[in-house]
């Protein structure tokens, strides 16, 4: 239920921003790619970032006419999470490893600008998340256990929110864009229940959790590389609105070329008409 709830509030807002002024540019997409995760203790933990991470989702931006202002827009990903430390300090090199499967869902803001005669786009990802942990999974070298973690409310948190950024370039292509992006986010809720409201949720005989007291913070941090494409909708007439700058550059500087020949047109004009004037004065004199 709560996975429809998510795929029911990113089409709300799709629908939402589709009533935008026809003169913009809406862009679907799909992506995918790989990175790292880690978390964020308090008290302090010794952690490790855990690489060989995939993300892959769908895209939708919305591109102003007003180029300045960037594209506003959507995605709704799956993406690998997790975190691992070393719980005992004097058992180095165990570890208690946990995997944690999400839906992620980025508002974005992209401020960009143009380059290579309107053929590259560069922009920069500015966004506020929202996720569910689906499904987690989790190995501890100490119990020497391992297996599905089954989520509890006094000790886990499924839903979370966060912030990210990052940057890329986008190739335009016609209708189609592609693009290579990185972006890190950056978690502000808990993986796990702060242990000062929730007593009842310290580590247990199975190895699931292996903290003493649960940490008073957990965030989740990762670091993506993701390549996509994505193409551009609207009728006909609307897609060639939105391209113009190129065009108008094209048509400016046709336009300054012909004005500097009028230009040089006129002045020889001026240049051959006084050379006649004065051809007739010079005959009189030398008579």
């Amino acid at each position: 239920m709560n996975r429809h709830k998510i795929i029911y509030l990113f089409s709300l807002i799709i629908t939402v921003f589709a009533v935008a002024p026809v003169y913009g540019q809406h862009v679907i997409g799909v992506k995918g790619g790989y990175g790292s995760s880690t978390a964020r203790f308090y008290p302090k933990q010794e952690t490790h970032s855990i690489w060989g991470g995939y993300t892959g989702g769908i895209t939708w931006r919305y591109y102003t006419a007003q180029r300045y202002v960037g594209a506003i827009g959507a995605e709704l990903e799956f993406i690998q999470r997790g975190f691992s430390f070393e719980p005992n300090s004097l058992e180095e090199g165990k570890r208690y490893t946990r995997h944690i499967n999400s839906l992620i869902m980025p508002i974005v803001w992209q401020p960009h600008f143009y380059i290579a005669d309107m053929r590259l786009r560069a922009f920069i990802d500015l966004a506020v998340t929202f996720s569910y942990n689906m499904s987690s999974t989790y190995t501890n070298d100490l119990s020497g256990t391992g297996g599905n973690y089954p989520f509890k409310t006094v000790r886990d948190n499924r839903w979370g929110y966060g912030l990210a950024g990052g940057g890329g370039i986008a190739y335009l292509a016609g209708r189609l864009e592609f693009n290579v992006s990185a972006r890190y986010y950056f978690g502000y809720s808990d993986i796990l229940r702060n242990r000062n409201k929730y007593m009842d949720n310290a580590s247990d005989d199975s190895g699931q959790n292996p903290f003493a007291s649960t940490p008073l913070r957990s965030p989740l941090d990762n670091i993506y590389i993701t390549f996509g494409v994505g193409i551009r909708l609207g009728k006909e007439k609307e897609f060639k609105s939105f391209e113009p700058l190129r065009q108008f550059r094209e048509q400016r500087r046709l336009k300054a070329i012909e004005r500097e020949f009028r230009k040089a047109e006129s002045q020889d004009g001026q240049q051959g008409s006084t050379g006649s004037t004065l051809a007739p004065i010079n005959t009189q004199q030398s008579k």
